[in-house]
């Protein structure tokens, strides 16, 4: 997994890239589409991952406040 992972992440987006290129000269105008739909599936996860990091946040802020609370009676 050591190698795995930065490998997966250098070799995905020139992969993706080379898939755009290759869909707009075999396809020409539904390229578009293909960017619309591949951004919108990048907002969503992009939304999913900051929630989840949010509430993960508050609830290690609220158990630290009932830590705190505890420690001061």
């Amino acid at each position: 997994m050591r190698i795995a992972k930065p490998l997966l992440l250098v070799t995905t987006p020139i992969g993706v890239a080379g898939a755009i290129y290759e869909a707009y000269r075999q396809a020409g105008g539904l390229v578009i589409l293909m960017v619309a739909l591949m951004s919108l599936i990048a907002v969503a996860f992009g939304s999913l991952v900051f929630t989840i990091r949010r509430e993960a946040a508050e609830e290690k802020a609220k158990q630290a406040l009932t830590a705190n609370a505890s420690e001061q009676s």
